[in-house]
């Protein structure tokens, strides 16, 4: 996952990297004003610790190279986008962006340089006093506020992927609004008092003199070296503008037209595939795999200019074959178009929700088939209810050390049950499968003392775990489509559990289930079998009882 956080182009991952270096700047740089709250001492202590980093020479060059940098590349972004289309936080985070150099260029000109230039003392009292007096102090702040937002915006995009960031939202999110509130509570408790100290009869040269503040000629040097700064930052951004719609001007007369049979023609530019050309002009178009070539639904029939298109990928041909489409056919997510075309999707949308709604995700996870052995035989002459009480009790002791153990159950079939173990990491999934056969196992045996003191006989299962990929969407009619799984490691777990019933054992665990859990299947032998309707055999573990793959599991090798 940290190789994937920095994944990227080159102008991408120095985005990142500068941003951080600005954002633990501004992060100390409230912590250092919110230290207000406390001591005008602990502000400035607070101020020397920062300095320690940012004060020397090579502080301030990682500072300042990181702070243009990102301007740079913020421009450049503007000047290369291929759109205006972006959605509410990335435009938001754009604006801050374009925002942030105001307060930037202002406090370097009025605070850095002028404390090189002309000795002005820069210290937080200093600094929040000049800005007191020249009614600065809320304009600055909320300026600061936009890198502040800019800055934890940009984090939450970058690290949403990671699997540990959702569950710390919450307490990061607080901490994002602290900061800041803090930040403005210091900055009014310093500012109050330094007003207060300035405004004593007496008081307003010697603190002048003692802060160094420029005066009425220096002030004017500063002022005009701003806004040149100003001039400069606002001529780049008109012109990285400029450039933005001189280069769509050129693509505009490069463009092509895409037809829909039945739906708009739009005129686009070179480059996206056709998937993501009915994506960007609001086309509804079905695509359950989420645009990469695993599935059909998002095929169209070319009508018109297929001639100017490559021929499928080899993915792309196994796929189409698999279907036997016509010659004219081909996946949306695949092609790019280079001429017009006419297209007719070959599956129909019904409605934006339902295009929505029927997008799947493709996940390997752990699958468990249970079945309850001679259940028919056993309830031939009970009264119906008998029937559905002795199966809501066994469900009752088995189905908690299901979700127990981190599953789900996907559906109950009759006497039996499928559930799942669905996990972004398929070793947690096949452990979560091999907890739940195991608790299963050792319910099971309780649940049959119980039946035995009741003069009763016991209940026999069958069971089948099995792990690969399947795909889980929402299956079913527009209103009516439960979230469930389908693919052939469906078909290949039933197979599994059929099996147990033929060799008389409880359980059956893939060989691929162990290996993905990284736990030994211990001196049992692994057996292929050729199951029904599965292309090759699946080498898998017979266990006799389900509740003695608890040993296995506790022999297994800490994590």
């Amino acid at each position: 996952m940290a190789q994937a956080i920095w994944q990227g182009s080159l102008a991408q991952r120095s985005r990142t990297a500068s941003g951080l270096i600005l954002f633990a700047f501004a992060f100390f740089h409230f912590l250092n004003v919110a230290a207000g709250l406390v001591s005008p001492e602990m502000m400035r202590q607070v101020q020397n610790a920062r300095l320690l980093i940012t004060g020397h020479n090579a502080g301030k060059a990682i500072l300042y190279s990181a702070l243009l940098l990102h301007m740079a590349l913020a421009i450049w972004q503007v000047a290369s986008r291929r759109t205006l289309r972006m959605t509410a936080s990335q435009a938001l985070q754009l604006a801050l962006g374009l925002l942030i150099p105001l307060q930037l260029i202002q406090h370097v000109v009025f605070v850095r340089y002028a404390g090189l230039q002309y000795g002005f003392d820069d210290g937080v009292s200093s600094v929040i006093l000049s800005l007191w007096f020249e009614k600065e102090a809320l304009p600055q702040f909320l300026l600061l506020l936009a890198v502040w937002a800019h800055g934890c915006i940009g984090l939450h995009m970058w690290l949403r992927i990671t699997s540990w960031w959702t569950p710390v939202l919450p307490f990061l999110t607080a901490i994002a609004t602290l900061v800041p509130a803090l930040a403005l509570a210091g900055l009014i408790t310093e500012g109050r008092r330094m007003w207060n100290l300035y405004s004593v009869p007496g008081n307003a040269d010697p603190l002048i003199q003692k802060y160094n503040w420029p005066g009425p000629t220096a002030k004017a040097a500063l002022t005009d070296l701003y806004h040149t700064s100003l001039y400069a930052f606002v001529t780049l951004v008109l012109v990285s503008v400029s450039v933005y719609y001189v280069r769509r001007l050129i693509r505009s007369r490069n463009s092509l037209q895409i037809a829909y049979a039945d739906g708009p023609k739009v005129s686009v530019e070179h480059g996206p595939t056709l998937l993501e050309i009915s994506q960007i002009n609001g086309i509804s178009h079905p695509s359950l795999c989420g645009g990469k070539g695993r599935c059909t639904t998002c095929r169209v029939a070319i009508t018109k200019g297929l001639g100017g298109l490559p021929a499928p990928s080899a993915a792309e041909a196994r796929s189409l074959q698999a279907i036997n489409a016509p010659a004219n056919v081909r996946l949306a997510c695949q092609i790019n178009p280079t001429t017009s075309m006419t297209v007719k999707r070959v599956v129909q949308p019904q409605g934006r929700r339902r295009v929505h709604d029927a997008q799947g995700e493709e996940k390997t996870i752990a699958i468990l088939f249970l079945d309850i052995r001679g259940f028919t035989a056993r309830s031939a002459g009970l009264p119906p209810y008998d029937v559905v009480f002795l199966l809501n009790l066994f469900f009752d002791a088995i189905v908690p050390e299901i979700t127990r153990s981190g599953g789900v159950v996907d559906k109950f079939i009759g006497d039996g049950l499928l559930a799942m173990f669905e996990s972004d990491n398929p070793a947690d999934s096949a452990i979560a499968g091999l907890l739940a056969a195991s608790r299963i196992g050792v319910a099971l045996a309780r649940f049959n003392r119980v039946l035995a003191s009741e003069g009763k006989p016991p209940v026999f299962i069958g069971m089948g775990l099995h792990m690969g990929p399947v795909v889980l969407g929402e299956i079913g009619a527009a209103g009516h489509a439960p979230r469930t799984l389908i693919g052939a490691t469906v078909n290949a777990t039933a197979r599994l559990e059929s099996k147990t019933k033929e060799l008389g054992v409880e359980l059956l665990v893939s060989e691929v289930v162990f290996t993905t859990a990284d736990i030994s299947s211990g001196p049992q032998e692994l057996q292929p079998f050729d199951l029904r309707g599965v292309d090759r055999p699946i080498r898998a573990l017979p266990i006799q009882r389900a509740s003695a793959l608890a040993a296995l599991l506790d022999a297994s090798p800490p994590d």
